[in-house]
């Protein structure tokens, strides 16, 4: 077998994508590091169009039981959103109401949380695929979140675009759902903002990096702990304190997730902070877009990508799927199993070659 069929037999090439997509906005970032791998995946061509459209059908590795993630590699946000979300496929959002959660951690640059584009380019296809209302919120875990989406111009933003609003720490008593899991590591439960259990779908943007608090790494299920409380109106608990001091983090991050599930998740790795994380770290010019629907799936995938980078000590040890935050997950059921069921779609030679390296990490022992 040929590299070429080799590619193509474990990533699934999806036919060039004849594609050329709004360019997205550049930020100077420092200390951008080179992939530790063997393989750099090296700079991109500029896609041609703003609506890209496979040329041919992605192949795929297997039937049934394979989750699939979209690969992009890009260095352009909003051609990744968009080619990502067109890859990935079957994502039915035509008269839903949406709740979307970002990352709005704190108000610092990507990937210290959501860059805008990535949220105004994934609204904006989210309406073009049919959907309802759109509500953006979260709450921020290093700030104010008013004041986080203020400096972000989410506000501005969510007005231009016809979208409403939330700040969960405004949110009153009745805008809390307490939940327990079997077998959860939570003392009392957690509290889920209703906005997000009461919408038709729940789509999530999350960013690609490490986390020195505890977390180690923080992508979609990590992402879901802005959906908690960190106390109720009217209540002394405080879930962040609980979570932020237990030996059993990574855990509990993992079973906030069994409360909801994602119909869209689409991760922003541009740039990840491969040490460091989540505010600030050291950059990595990771120069990907991903899509799918199985958290567990994009954080084995996104955790491959850190590897490829060189990283942390504690997300680069052992199989990615003994990771706790990911280990957890799958013992809840919350996706896939195993790193052979994931089926990576690319749409163009760069991505696929990407996607092929990033393939070994994934399933290494």
């Amino acid at each position: 077998m040929n590299r070429r069929e080799f590619l193509k037999a474990m990533v699934g090439l999806g036919g060039i994508l004849g594609s050329s997509l709004v360019q997205g906005c550049t930020q100077n970032q420092p200390d951008l590091v080179e992939p530790t791998h063997t393989t750099d995946p090296g700079p991109i061509e500029p896609i041609p169009t703003p609506s890209p459209e496979a040329t041919s059908t992605p192949t795929r590795i297997a039937e049934g039981s394979m989750t699939r993630v979209a690969f992009v590699k890009t260095d352009d946000r909003s051609a990744g959103v968009l080619q990502a979300i067109d890859l990935l496929g079957n994502t039915h959002m035509n008269g839903k109401t949406i709740f979307l959660k970002p990352n709005f951690n704190s108000a610092d640059p990507p990937p210290g949380s959501s860059h805008i584009d990535t949220l105004t380019t994934l609204i904006q296809k989210l309406q073009t695929m049919g959907a309802d209302r759109i509500t953006i919120g979260d709450r921020s875990g290093m700030g104010n979140t008013r004041r986080v989406m203020r400096e972000k111009d989410i506000f501005r933003m969510a007005d231009e675009l016809g979208c409403e609003t939330v700040v969960f720490d405004e949110l009153d008593t009745n805008g809390w759902e307490k939940v327990q899991i079997e077998g959860s590591h939570w003392e009392q439960g957690f509290a889920v903002a209703r906005p997000v259990l009461e919408a038709d779908a729940v789509v999530q943007t999350c960013c690609l990096k490490t986390h020195r608090y505890g977390g180690h790494f923080t992508m979609s299920l990590k992402n879901s702990v802005g959906l908690v409380a960190r106390t109720i109106p009217g209540e002394d608990h405080d879930y962040m304190s609980e979570l932020h001091s237990s030996p059993d983090q990574r855990l509990m991050i993992a079973e906030i997730n069994a409360a909801y599930h994602p119909d869209l998740i689409v991760l922003d790795g541009v740039e990840a902070f491969v040490t460091g994380g989540p505010d600030k770290g050291k950059l990595a010019a990771s120069q990907l877009v991903l899509a799918g629907t199985d958290r567990i799936a994009i954080d084995a995938v996104g955790v491959a990508v850190l590897r490829y980078f060189g990283t942390t000590s504690t997300v680069g040890q052992g199989p990615i799927f003994q990771q706790e935050q990911i280990a957890r997950a799958v013992d809840l059921g919350l996706g896939v199993t195993v790193p052979q069921d994931i089926e990576l779609i690319t749409g163009d030679p760069e991505s696929e070659d990407y996607a092929a390296e990033i393939w070994e990490l994934l399933v290494a022992e």
